[in-house]
């Protein structure tokens, strides 16, 4: 994971080296912005698999992550061989199938890595049908017959907690619990993501942005604001103070109240971050 620019701790490592090992799906939690969809990403690239992404949301159905029927090739179709200009093609035929997601993880197997983006945001429904797929990596079509996976994709679900999970799929996965960085850990995080940011920078915002998830805000900014951030002051003259911290907070802090109540404490997140730069 280093090698994609992903710094793992030891039990995000054991927990992908396990899925793997295992071929279990890995269930990964936690909020908004600490990093699990990227987890996903880099286990493709490192391991030079295809990723393929299903994104959930509210109302999401079978057809939309498995396949659909390309109807209006098939209405073109039909209508050149009635024209006569083609010969009959099968209406139903592979060649009229568009893969979403699932399918197209059940076709490419162990050369894939699927990502099930934020299933949370699906409902109970779509979760047992999922369940269920995820039980055997096989689907059937009614019109062509069974597809199956030889060998199983790795599996990323993961999940911000919008609402429980039901325990069938948490037994099916493993699971970890991704957290926001210590300081130390975000200043690397911070370094490694943004190389062009210096130390002492990036050690300014990663103590900046822990004094604000400390604060009572909706949203509490995740690493890609800390790395967005240390850019941002990196082109504006290299260090965190009071003007430039007020000057970039939509940068950190992507709602209007959250705004507000972390400028009323600007003086003591600039005063932190100042604290947290390295001695001579």
């Amino acid at each position: 994971m280093a090698r994609g620019a992903y710094l793992a701790d030891s039990g995000l490592a054991t927990a992908l080296h396990l899925a793997l090992a295992l071929g279990r799906p890995l269930l990964l939690e936690g909020e908004a912005g600490v990093g699990k969809t990227e987890v996903a990403k880099v286990l493709a690239a490192v391991l030079r698999r295809r990723l393929i992404r299903l994104q959930c949301f509210e109302g999401i159905d079978a057809s939309q992550a498995l396949y659909e029927w390309d109807y209006a090739r098939q209405l073109i179709a039909l209508r050149a061989a009635e024209a006569g200009a083609v010969r009959a093609a099968d209406l139903f035929s592979p060649e009229f199938l568009s893969e979403r997601p699932l399918l197209a993880a059940i076709r490419a197997g162990d050369r894939a890595v699927l990502l099930i983006d934020e299933l949370d945001r699906a409902d109970d429904e779509f979760e047992a049908f999922l369940l269920e797929v995820l039980a055997e990596f096989a689907v059937t079509v009614p019109e062509i017959g069974q597809v199956a996976a030889e060998h199983p994709p790795a599996v990323v679900i993961t999940s911000n907690r919008t609402r429980e999970l039901h325990d069938a799929l948490k037994r099916r996965c493993l699971y970890h619990w991704i957290d926001h960085p210590t300081l130390e850990r975000e200043v690397q995080i911070v370094r490694v993501r943004a190389p062009d940011v210096p130390e002492r920078l990036a050690r300014q915002v990663a103590a900046a942005v822990g004094r604000v998830r400390a604060l009572d805000v909706a949203k509490r900014p995740g690493v890609a604001e800390a790395i967005d951030w240390a850019n941002a002051l990196a082109l504006l003259g290299g260090r965190l103070d009071g003007a430039l911290a007020d000057a970039t907070l939509g940068l950190v802090v992507k709602d209007h109240e959250d705004a507000e109540l972390v400028r009323a404490h600007l003086d003591e997140i600039v005063e932190a971050a100042a604290e947290a730069e390295p001695g001579p």
